[in-house]
């Protein structure tokens, strides 16, 4: 976008990534809503659609915002006029440093992931959002424990009622094939035969793109397709290494056969986990899925930046963080104006696109010193994903966020099917989940960005029976 703006300035990306994620197929679904992929580039290919645009391959050591310059880890320094911080997010990882926990957050840690759990009979999962929810769909021939902090599967999407619609799912022994995916993955000659060490894949890569896990082969060693027990309302309490464990002589359990079932394990695993439910189990290794932390690391030493308390650097309704010409956009970013009363910060690959587009717009206004209206984008929350090949979009306050108790909800439910729910506050819709094909994402985001009074409807608004979009065309 910059580049576009300004054709005839030096833009410089500077990333420590040796790939370039792009967005292919972009859908406007409708005024909110869009689909694309992401997809890893070599960066030769950006620069040679940009002629203006220099890719420099280095992580930032130190920005130095008082002289306008950043100093990167090959030794060099870089004076900008306008600085834009899209360093992302890091794997939250529930413990630092040990070789049996993977996060997985870039290309590359999903490919230690799939490494790894060809060798695995059992696994441990930690973690409640989007790459948990489809990492234990795809796992195949691998005992599968499932340690979340709620009381349902999926919390970050959706509540417990989609939650129930979606667990027949999880537990089909057969699954539908799932549909080509087209994307292309790119990934530089010879990396995968020096192979890093554990531990050390977290240090680089961008987040991956919303389709990860095709094309990755995710099978474990045992014969059965799904075997999957979900232990709710605990978090990981210790982790102890198979000497330590030995040491304690503690009890771990087998993998739950039923309800009633508490047998010792005979097995010696390489690691063991201890849940705040007083539960021991012992696996080859732990997937921990529990979220990001914005990576501000490497710019606050020396800058004043104000931080959100989400770890984030703040940024007004123009992208601008507390200090002069420095901007953020993505995960590293809090927004701190006050949000529309149907959008929310969620960090997630549609809101980093739509901010850093708005970024650019707002450095371009800037620098020309013209005034700028806040994006359309920020007007409503509105995000398109897929879970377990359903297709699923969340709107709004889908899940009642902040509404307090002063809300209702309404459901229609088609039992492996579709899953439909609106979220009501004084007979306005304020937000929807809807799963499946229902066709109503368009009538719904209208519904929600116009604040029509709809009490005359009723339950009437959710009715099969009823042509709704028709009826509001």
């Amino acid at each position: 976008k910059l580049a576009v703006e300004f054709p005839s300035e030096d833009i410089y990306l500077v990333t420590a990534s040796p790939v370039i994620k792009a967005v292919t197929n972009f859908k406007q679904v409708s005024k909110t809503l869009e689909e694309f992929d992401v997809e890893e580039q070599p960066s030769s290919l950006l620069e040679k659609r940009y002629p203006n645009i220099r890719v420099i391959q280095s992580g930032v050591k130190q920005l130095r915002s008082g002289d306008h310059k950043i100093y990167t880890e090959d030794g060099k320094e870089y004076i900008y006029e306008k600085l834009c911080l899209c360093a992302g997010a890091k794997p939250k990882l529930i413990v630092e440093g040990n070789p049996y926990v993977l996060g997985i957050r870039d290309t590359d840690s999903a490919q230690a992931f799939q490494k790894n759990l060809a060798q695995a009979e059992r696994i441990v999962v930690v973690g409640n959002g989007g790459i948990a929810l489809e990492l234990v769909y795809e796992i195949q021939g691998c005992e599968v424990i499932w340690a979340i902090k709620d009381k349902a599967i999926g919390n970050t999407f959706f509540d417990a009622g989609a939650a129930e619609f979606l667990l027949p799912k999880l537990t089909a022994e057969s699954r539908e094939t799932p549909i080509e995916c087209k994307r292309t993955k790119y990934t530089l000659e010879g990396s995968e035969e020096k192979g890093r060490p554990t531990g050390v894949f977290n240090m680089l890569g961008s987040a991956l793109g919303p389709d990860w896990h095709e094309g990755l082969h995710l099978k474990g060693t045992k014969e059965f397709s799904h075997k999957i027990h979900i232990e709710i309302l605990c978090e990981v309490k210790k982790i102890y290494l198979q000497q330590e464990f030995i040491q304690l002589q503690r009890t771990s359990l087998t993998f739950p056969k039923g309800e009633k079932n508490v047998e010792a394990d005979k097995v010696l695993w390489p690691v063991y986990v201890e849940l705040t439910n007083g539960k021991i189990y012992g696996c080859n290794f732990i997937v921990s899925s529990t979220g990001v932390v914005p990576n501000v690391e490497p710019f606050l030493d020396g800058n004043n930046f104000a931080v959100g308390e989400d770890g984030g650097l703040k940024v007004d309704k123009h992208m601008h963080t507390s200090l002069p010409d420095v901007y953020a956009a993505g995960d590293i970013c809090t927004a701190a104006w006050e949000p529309s009363p149907v959008w929310h910060q969620m960090r997630l690959w549609t809101q980093a696109r739509q901010m850093g587009w708005y970024a650019a717009k707002c450095m371009a206004a800037d620098a020309l010193g013209e005034s700028i209206d806040m994006d359309f984008s920020f007007e409503l929350f509105a995000h398109i994903t897929k879970f377990f090949n359903y297709k699923v979009v969340v709107l709004g306050k889908y899940n009642a966020q902040g509404l307090g108790s002063d809300h209702e909800l309404m459901l229609r439910c088609t039992k492996g099917h579709e899953y439909v729910k609106v979220v009501m506050q004084n007979g306005r819709m304020m937000g929807a989940v809807l799963i499946g094909e229902t066709d109503l994402e368009e009538t719904f985001e209208n519904l929600i960005l116009n604040q029509m009074d709809l009490s005359a409807y009723g339950e009437d608004l959710l009715n099969p029976d009823v042509d709704i979009e028709d009826y509001f065309d």
